[in-house]
């Protein structure tokens, strides 16, 4: 009599396919205590030469002319003085008050049309559409540099008076570009088709599907598109210098200014480079946790 032998058979999964045995994970290479050392001096030997700059444009800040003549810039003041603050913001308020009237009108207009476009070339196409992206973005690669004198005389043929309103209506305009990018990528991916063709079932046609279904999803997108263009408006030199003046222009003629060019206040110089630099920073601090995300959401396809 012959033994017989049972054989299992191997598991199966619910649709009938064999379970193969995963294969087990290696543990991970954690870094040796030496290495995590290493680590942390380089991240903290980059952080110090990150910050270097922000030390002496602070410190110097709160010194006197004298003082940084004698002590340098990298010493602490022996005398803490806010004169250098004082005379800076004397000189740059005005200014500073105009740079607002100018960042901000930028940073809704373009960042709307730019959402306007973005959902007609993404959403809503028509022939040509991919030929009209593209001479769009051909705005991008522009060099502002080779096109400052036509510009200026485009400007000057028009008849449009140097200042905030000229400088609003040009920063718009090379605003456009990347706005457009930024929706077009956004409503490409984010915005499912199912919710467009719905508003389109029930009547609604291109500017109420844009203003009743589109912007209201479109807020990640628009805090990238106004931190972007509210901080190339503030920051802004080329345009200024070519389409404005010290008193009609915004802070970074009148900081350009403060500085003086034969004998320079290095300390108020430091202090108007403070000034100038807060309310960007602020808006990094306020919308900055939306920014990444923003920018992420639609660089991906789900």
């Amino acid at each position: 009599m012959t033994s017989t032998s049972i054989v299992t058979p191997p598991p199966t999964t619910a649709s009938g396919r064999v379970d193969s045995p995963r294969p087990k994970r290696r543990g991970l290479n954690r870094p040796s205590p030496a290495g995590r050392a290493v680590k942390y001096a380089l991240l903290l030997l980059f952080l110090l030469i990150v910050l270097m700059p922000a030390y002496v444009l602070i410190v110097t800040s709160f010194k006197s002319g004298r003082e940084i003549g004698v002590n340098g810039q990298w010493s602490l003041p022996t005398e803490w003085t806010l004169a250098s603050w004082t005379k800076a913001w004397t000189a740059l308020q005005p200014s500073f008050l105009r740079t607002f009237e100018l960042a901000i009108p930028v940073a809704l207009i373009s960042s709307l049309l730019g959402s306007a476009n973005g959902f007609v070339l993404s959403r809503w196409r028509f022939p040509g559409a991919d030929v009209v992206f593209t001479l769009i973005l051909f705005g991008m690669f522009i060099p502002y540099q080779a096109v400052m004198i036509p510009l200026r005389q485009i400007v000057q043929s028009a008849g449009l008076p140097p200042g905030i309103p000229t400088l609003i209506v040009v920063h718009c305009i090379y605003g456009i570009p990347i706005c457009t990018l930024i929706f077009r990528n956004y409503y490409a991916t984010i915005v499912p088709v199912e919710l467009i063709e719905a508003g389109r079932v029930d009547g609604a046609g291109l500017l109420r599907t844009f203003s009743s279904i589109i912007l209201p999803i479109s807020v990640p997108g628009f805090v990238v598109t106004v931190i972007w263009q509210f901080t190339s408006a503030w920051n802004d030199y080329l345009f200024a210098i070519f389409l404005s003046n010290t008193s009609n222009g915004p802070i970074t003629i009148a900081l350009n200014a403060l500085a003086g060019a034969q004998s320079p206040d290095y300390a108020a110089s430091m202090a108007g480079a403070l000034i100038a630099s807060l309310p960007t920073l602020f808006v990094y601090i306020v919308l900055g946790r939306w920014f990444i995300g923003g920018l992420m959401a639609g660089s991906v396809k789900s």
